[in-house]
């Protein structure tokens, strides 16, 4: 593999780079970050061994290229776009390493070429930009439950929560999506972008969404994670927002969620700092439709485990498996009545140095590889004792607002 990163003036917005054809890949908040498309190599692997394989299948790629990197930044270099099942069993995972890679950091953009045939690529054009297709007669559709059904199955959580068996349980339900032709990927894209600039906005493998959750970031030597547990859905209403906010910051129920949530990231991450800082109360996220109680951790590392080596190890945390995690994991597989896929699991991108960023894949919706026109939009609440079924699904129809409203016109 021989790989070229040079620095350039700036091109424009990231995602409007983007080709008609192929598969984007997308890391982007704020406007920075990487994009990137065509397929220079890639690994898909399964099971419970996927993040060490393919952390180790990633090694070996860069242990033995050859590498030009004239601005030598996080995200320059060799970068690959990584999205991992939620569950071992079943759920397919890959990491895709792009022919072409764009990046904006801090006032610097930068393009990175590579091939694998041994020779050294050119400085290739950026392809002519094309506006996005607006999806056509989008409708939606019950998933695998219906909100009743999925109400059942919360109410069956809480009552394992009351007798004992664990202390929180995340549940997920989906929503189908359906259009008239095939879905052009750009277009949920740059819209959850728009309306969603703080958070992290992904495209792998077929995998789209805004995550508000940073799972884990690594970048020379120091390691950030940002927790969300907790949520009230929004009014519209600014005052009727904030008083909304003051009680989510002060409702027991989602702070002791919240609690769960940071504890597991916090025990998660302490074998590879050498010191961690772990604010004691949470603060309040507003994002258009929701808002969240959210801790940000900091870490201090001289680890050479890579940032993908530290999603595997956070994952799943209590935000999206529960407390504790082997038997939130098995009530999960034992009453949600559905395959999670990727939803939930890490999504992101490392460099050759293992530096990276990995969200949690929230927010989002997954391709039909069968039926490009088709999609499956994924939400979850987090489910303790004092869990009522009818909130939990309103909250569930919150979450499921940014992927409804990017597909509609």
């Amino acid at each position: 593999m021989v790989v070229r990163t040079t620095e350039v003036a700036d091109p424009g917005p990231l995602l409007e780079l983007l080709p008609e054809d192929g598969a984007p890949m997308t890391w982007v908040r704020r406007g920075e970050g990487v994009v990137g498309w065509g397929e220079a190599a890639r690994f898909d692997t399964v099971g419970a061994n996927r993040f060490v394989a393919a952390d180790r299948w990633w090694r070996r790629m860069v242990a033995t290229a050859v590498v030009r990197d004239e601005v030598r930044l996080p995200g320059t270099g060799p970068v690959a776009f990584g999205s991992f099942a939620f569950d071992d069993v079943p759920g397919a995972s890959s990491l895709v390493l792009p022919e072409m890679v764009v990046g904006h950091r801090a006032g610097r953009w930068w393009v990175t070429t590579v091939s694998v045939s041994g020779n050294l690529p050119g400085l290739a054009d950026l392809p002519a930009v094309s506006q996005a297709r607006r999806p056509r007669d989008i409708t939606f559709s019950d998933g695998s439950r219906t909100g009743t059904e999925w109400e059942s199955i919360v109410a069956e959580g809480v009552r394992r929560i009351n007798a004992g068996e664990l202390e929180k349980v995340v549940l997920a339900r989906d929503l189908v999506a359906e259009g008239t032709e095939p879905i052009d990927r750009r277009w949920p894209i740059q819209r959850l972008a728009e309306r969603y600039p703080r958070c992290w906005t992904f495209s792998v493998d077929g995998l789209i969404g805004a995550t508000p959750e940073l799972l884990v970031r690594r970048e020379r030597g120091l390691i950030t994670s940002r927790v969300l547990a907790g949520t009230i859905r929004r009014t519209g209403d600014d005052a009727r927002d904030l008083a909304l906010a003051a009680s989510l910051a002060r409702s027991s129920k989602d702070l002791e969620e919240h609690e769960y949530a940071v504890r597991s990231v916090a025990d998660a991450l302490a074998p590879f700092c050498s010191s961690m800082n772990v604010p004691e109360t949470p603060f309040v996220l507003h994002l258009p439709n929701v808002m969240h109680l959210a801790t940000d951790l900091a870490g201090v590392t001289d680890d050479d485990a890579s940032s993908l080596a530290l999603a595997a190890a956070l994952h799943p945390s209590a935000a999206v498996g529960g407390t504790p995690t082997k038997d939130a994991g098995e009530l999960i597989r034992e009453i949600e009545g559905l395959d999670r896929a990727r939803y939930a699991g890490p999504v992101g991108w490392l460099d050759a140095d293992g530096d990276g960023e990995w969200g949690i894949a929230l927010r989002c919706a997954e391709i039909d590889p069968d039926n490009a026109a088709r999609m499956r939009l994924f939400a979850g609440c987090g489910i303790v004792a004092g869990s009522d079924p009818e909130a939990e699904l309103a909250e569930s129809a919150a979450k499921l607002v940014p992927m409804r409203d990017a597909l509609s016109v």
